[in-house]
């Protein structure tokens, strides 16, 4: 300020000014204070109209009331508000003959309640209705970082810097000039002596004269900063309640924290995992003086997150003295502030790392690090800290951060173990699928299985393809209801109860029976309460390729879709019985006959079932998927997939497609064999001579001992019809049918026995043999190999 400028605002500290004016507004007396504070001598003045000494009209209610404030203009150009009161002179005649006019800087002599406001502990102002400045107490002078003087007159906008920003400010003091009506203002906005951003709580009110009207705006400032961080901490926790741990997954989870923290609790913050989190293995017992972590989530305010020592998926290095490290050590929040050793000390180091010219750390002044601790155990360490923002961390910041830090690792936590049982569930179900289906040549398939992406884990859809007796072959899928380790565990149990019984040769639905009763057995057992719980739903089909018929009976599962070649789809008509474990109903087959090179699919419900998505019209697209022309199996699973399931399944999914092949006449040979012994030689002959008609004299003599055992007990000891049947598949197939369902049993003959050799002996010479229920009695079947072809 001008020294010139400063001796005038020092007059006018102490001034009072009196002036007389008569009846036609002339100046006719002018004090020493109204030089002081107008600048003007009074031979300048006495004899003028007072009206040239005004800046601007007096208010109407300043008129009316001969008192109220008036904007005068100074000598030296400036204009100086003044409140002002005015008292009538009287003439001999009684009539007024002039006016007497007082003022004074800061309005009257100071009175109890005109000391209560100058002293005020809050920052009070008073504004005419055009938002001028009439009064400032001396709280409002210091947060404004100048005397009142400078102020008074002068419009709001033009003592503020950021204007842009004051514009609700001032809108407010216009409504309240303008309707009469007290509001109440919160602002987030900085003075310009306290060089930092605070909040106000203010209330602004009319302030009227004694006919009612608006003459002015008076307001109140409280500094609520505290309280707003307060409650900004308050939001900070209860949002980060909602905005951490919406997914199981660690690193999606140390975002999110970030994200939370970063702009407004933070210029830069990470998060820092120990690499057993993020793997299979169990927590160290202790941490090193030197901690080596992984870095698994930053942010910062800036653009490129400069401040990053490392990069994502990097290992981090804390140093024992830094305090980070102290903080995963103590198991609490640790505070670094800019003077500090340590601080500065690791503040160097990483600008040592940093590209040339280039530090990371370029004006941090204050850093909070805290623990992710849950359940006892360290898993990390979350780094917060402030660049552009000049309030340093305190502790009222390290309990909200040790607040944020456990909620935080709590998920991650949880994230982690659901990481390993998902793994675990995973590596069950895999190891329990078959990894290669076994060798056949009725039909050619593919397959595929994807674990659901859900929270609620790996669920139990398994399928198999089994090879049976006769070049024939099962096609199984099935579904355990329920997810995680408990569901893939008992889907391996079913998967294998399913093998045990399709070896013993059951048709489709007293293989079903059987399974229904294992699953009613597992549930009633009490130390499997999984499995009461969980109950399954399975698909169990049998295709031959000599009759090229398809049977097949369900237990709560989807019917299968057939595509015929002309590619034509359609579901199959199956009553498929109640899920596994419910008991109660029987289960039916069914029976259809397929052509040549129709595909058969199997699936579990996680296809086409979603509590978003129309059952019927996902099976429409399941069927036109289906109907795609593609050059394999594989490239259609993958086109069923794309068409039919949504971008996120919330179960998994079991997909088993089948195209089927059918063995001809040419490489099948039927006798029917009359009961007699002596028939025995003829049929061994003529299975000779299909032998060598099919170019396979090596085999003769073992299908000769063969078919002359089987047959032999079939006349012994079944009953007609006989007949025998040789297939010619990837191995040598003969059977022999009976009208007996009697099966045969292998036992070792002692040394003086005339008979029960046979058996032993066509166990021995083949590669499998075995015995199968018909519906018209039993078949006896054993199989040679054969060289490929």
């Amino acid at each position: 300020m001008r020294p010139h400028k400063r001796a005038i605002l020092d007059d006018m500290e102490h001034a009072s000014a009196t002036v007389i004016i008569d009846s036609s507004g002339v100046v006719t007396g002018w004090s020493e204070g109204a030089r002081k504070l107008t600048g003007y001598a009074a031979e300048e003045v006495v004899g003028r109209a007072a009206r040239d000494l005004l800046a601007e009209d007096p208010s109407p209610q300043t008129r009316a009331a001969l008192s109220g404030p008036v904007v005068l203009r100074h000598r030296d150009g400036s204009t100086v508000a003044l409140p002002v009161q005015a008292t009538a002179v009287l003439g001999p005649d009684g009539a007024p003959g002039g006016h007497v006019i007082t003022a004074r800087p800061g309005g009257p002599e100071p009175t109890l309640a005109g000391q209560a406001f100058q002293q005020a502990s809050m920052s009070m102002s008073v504004f005419d209705t055009r938002q001028r400045y009439l009064r400032l107490n001396d709280t409002a002078c210091r947060i404004m970082g100048v005397p009142e003087e400078v102020l008074l007159g002068r419009p709001f906008l033009e003592t503020v810097e950021d204007a842009e920003h004051s514009h609700g400010f001032q809108s407010n003091l216009r409504r309240v000039a303008e309707t009469g009506q007290p509001v109440h203002y919160e602002s987030f906005t900085s003075a310009p002596a306290l060089n930092r951003e605070h909040a106000w709580n203010i209330e602004m009110w009319p302030v009227r004269d004694d006919s009612g009207d608006v003459t002015g705006v008076a307001l109140a400032a409280l500094d609520s900063t505290g309280q707003y961080w307060a409650r900004q901490r308050l939001a900070l926790l209860n949002e980060a309640a909602a905005a951490i741990g919406t997914t199981l997954d660690v690193v999606r989870t140390a975002e999110e924290l970030v994200e939370l923290l970063v702009p407004r609790y933070a210029d830069f913050a990470s998060v820092d995992l120990l690499d057993w989190v993020l793997g299979a293995d169990e927590a160290p017992t202790a941490l090193d003086q030197e901690i080596v972590l992984r870095r698994v989530a930053h942010g910062s305010r800036t653009e490129g997150t400069p401040e990053a020592a490392v990069h994502l998926g990097d290992t981090e290095i804390y140093p024992g003295y830094s305090p980070p490290a102290r903080a995963l050590r103590e198991g609490r929040a640790v505070l670094g502030q800019a003077g500090e050793p340590d601080f500065m000390r690791w503040v160097a180091e990483r600008n040592a790392r940093a590209p040339a010219g280039r530090p990371h750390r370029q004006g941090v002044h204050s850093m909070l690090a805290v623990p992710l601790r849950a359940r006892g155990t360290t898993l990390g360490v979350a780094v917060a800290v402030r660049i552009a923002n000049p309030d340093d961390y305190d502790a009222d910041d390290a309990a909200v951060a040790e607040e944020l830090a456990s909620r935080a690792a709590v998920c991650v936590d949880n994230a982690r173990r659901f990481a390993r049982e998902r793994t675990t569930a995973l590596a069950l179900q895999h190891s329990l699928l078959p990894r290669a289906l076994p060798g056949q040549a009725v039909v050619e398939v593919a397959h595929r299985y994807l674990p659901s992406g859900s929270l609620a884990g790996i669920g139990g859809d398994w399928f198999d393809v089994i090879p049976l007796s006769g070049s024939r072959v099962a096609l199984v899928v099935g579904d355990v209801v329920g997810h995680g380790i408990p569901s893939s565990a008992t889907m391996g149990r079913l998967c294998t109860a399913v093998r045990t019984l399709a070896d013993v040769d059951l048709p489709p639905d007293e293989l079903l029976t059987h399974l229904d009763d294992l699953v009613t057995h597992l549930a009633s057992d009490d130390r499997d309460e999984e499995a009461a719980e969980l109950g399954a739903t399975c698909l169990y089909s049998v295709y031959d390729p000599v009759t090229r018929h398809l049977t097949m009976a369900a237990a709560g599962h989807p019917p299968p879709v057939v595509v015929l070649p002309d590619g034509t789809t359609r579901l199959v008509e199956l009553n498929a019985g109640p899920p596994l474990g419910v008991g109660g109903l029987p289960f039916e087959s069914v029976e259809l006959e397929l052509p040549e090179g129709a595909v058969l699919a199997l699936y579990t419900d996680g296809l086409i079932e979603d509590r978003d998505r129309d059952v019927d019209h996902a099976t429409s697209e399941l069927c036109r998927a289906l109907a795609a022309r593609t050059d394999t199996l594989d490239a259609l699973c993958d086109t069923v997939l794309k068409a039919v399931l949504p971008e996120e399944p919330s179960d998994d999914v079991a997909l088993l497609l089948a195209r089927t092949r059918a063995l001809g006449a040419d490489r099948v040979a039927t006798w029917d064999v009359p009961p007699d012994p002596a028939h025995v030689a003829v049929t061994r002959q003529e299975a000779t001579e299909q032998l060598a008609a099919w170019g396979l004299d090596e085999a003769a003599f073992v299908t000769e001992l063969v078919v002359s055992e089987l047959v032999t007990n079939a006349i012994r000891y079944g009953e007609p019809p006989i007949r025998l049947r040789l297939i010619r598949d990837r191995s040598l197939i003969c059977e022999v049918s009976d009208g007996s369902s009697t099966s045969p049993h292998l036992r070792r003959a002692h040394a003086y026995d005339e008979g029960g050799r046979g058996l032993l002996l066509v166990a021995q010479l083949t590669q499998r043999w075995g015995s199968r229920q018909t519906v018209n009695g039993k078949t006896i079947w054993a199989e040679q190999p054969l060289p490929p072809l």
